[in-house]
């Protein structure tokens, strides 16, 4: 549901894109940051937001030192923080919670990465929040380890051949993992089935030529906003498509703005049956700084509203109804939730999605908290023999989760979808 990471300057290892300023967790229940405070308010600590109560509510979790300013955070489904730390080379994880006036920690082990490692870095939070994963990039192969929610500490569990970077649960039990992958100087998605032993399948390849990358993905609608330089080589471009589907992947005109970085941070949950109507929300960062968009797959148009003041920029989550919730903190409102209620979708299919570019603003958005503290073929992947047919369409009669069609190289031509 949310793009989710602490750092607000882009990274490695997610393909470029601004990272967004807290961490939620997928059901929007819980948001973690690392922030400055302390008697001299200088000092890093880690935070934990409760978003899902009548208004939310901030709690500070120091530890018995200063954080550094690097330090990962992300929110467990329990209300606990992970916290990956480095010290002396190796990646240390510990479980932080509220005792009284304290701070309580459950240390989980430490990872040591190869030297030739990138570093290593959490992984959005995972459907449900009982589990957490991280991602150590090295140059030939990457080593993905789950990092809380296993009996012994941090485990190894799967590696994947290729430098690894993004990532995207694609279905609520947090099974399959889309990663961008680049191998042979060249990007493209795939899916690590976590049940199957790391079992790694295409999931993205719109052209042999192309860098095809996952942004983000909705497990109940399958729908999947992707970025490809496919239609424009040479010049990335956004998209989108739903997994399972033999529809191809489109490229909107309307999510082209030059001069500005557009990332997709949350998607509408609950539509299963009309993923063409679901609410995206879009960061959008230009010369004049970052503000949201709004937009849908169904309509040709964004629609773009001012940042409300002091949001977390990237961070959000949506609601099943359409409400959008934006993280945000000032000095006088330390903890607070912007909410914005998504215009219906206008009358029309997935058939009556172009390429046009139509830009309509919409008004400001009521603030609440405490004052105290182009057209491509869909995505893809390589299904099993028991689920999928002859013809790489998935069988639905087979209950597991959502595998994409399977996916080769495409014409880039235009097709006629209504």
């Amino acid at each position: 549901m949310t793009v989710c990471a602490i750092e607000p300057s882009a990274g490695p290892g997610n393909g470029g894109a601004p990272r967004a300023g807290c961490s939620i967790t997928a059901g929007g229940a819980y948001a973690a940051r690392l922030t400055l405070g302390g008697e001299s308010g200088d000092a890093w600590y880690p935070e934990r937001w409760t978003l899902d109560g009548p208004e939310p509510y901030a709690v500070p979790l120091p530890g018995n030192q200063p954080e550094e300013p690097g330090t990962e955070v992300q929110p467990m489904g329990d209300g606990r923080v992970l916290v990956h730390r480095v010290a002396a080379g190796r990646h240390h994880f510990s479980l932080l919670y509220p005792t009284g006036p304290g701070t309580g920690e459950q240390p989980l082990g430490a990872v040591e990465c190869p030297a030739d490692a990138t570093g290593l870095r959490l992984l959005p939070p995972v459907p449900g929040g009982e589990r957490a994963y991280a991602l150590a990039a090295g140059p030939r192969a990457t080593v993905l380890w789950q990092v809380a929610g296993g009996a012994f500490g941090p485990e190894r569990v799967a590696e994947v051949a290729g430098r690894c970077s993004g990532g995207a649960w694609l279905d609520r039990a947090g099974r399959m993992l889309a990663l961008d992958r680049e191998t042979g100087g060249r990007v493209k998605a795939v899916v690590v089935d976590l049940e199957r032993e790391g079992e790694v399948s295409p999931l993205l390849q719109i052209a042999a030529d192309s860098d095809d990358r996952i942004l983000l993905a909705d497990p109940d609608s399958g729908l999947v906003l992707v970025r490809s330089d496919a239609p424009s080589p040479g010049r990335e471009r956004i998209g989108w498509g739903v997994l399972g589907s033999t529809l191809p992947v489109r490229f909107p005109e309307c999510l082209v703005m030059p001069d500005c970085t557009v990332t997709p941070f949350a998607i509408q949950p609950g539509q299963a049956l009309t993923p063409e109507r679901c609410a995206v929300a879009l960061r959008v960062d230009g010369a004049l700084g970052s503000w949201v968009a709004v937009w849908r797959p169904a309509e040709r148009e964004v629609r773009h509203l001012p940042a409300p003041e002091g949001w977390l920029a990237g961070a959000g989550s949506w609601t099943a109804d359409g409400e959008l919730r934006l993280p945000c903190s000032t000095p006088q409102l330390p903890c607070g939730v912007a909410r914005l209620t998504a215009p219906e979708a206008d009358d029309g299919g997935a058939g009556d999605v172009d390429d046009a570019g139509d830009v309509r603003d919409v008004g400001d958005v009521g603030v609440v908290g405490n004052a105290g503290d182009a057209e491509h073929p869909a995505p893809g992947g390589a299904g099993h023999p028991e689920e999928t047919g002859e013809n790489g369409v998935t069988d639905t009669s087979v209950a597991t989760p959502r595998r994409p069609v399977p996916l080769q190289e495409a014409p880039l031509a235009r097709l006629v979808t209504n």
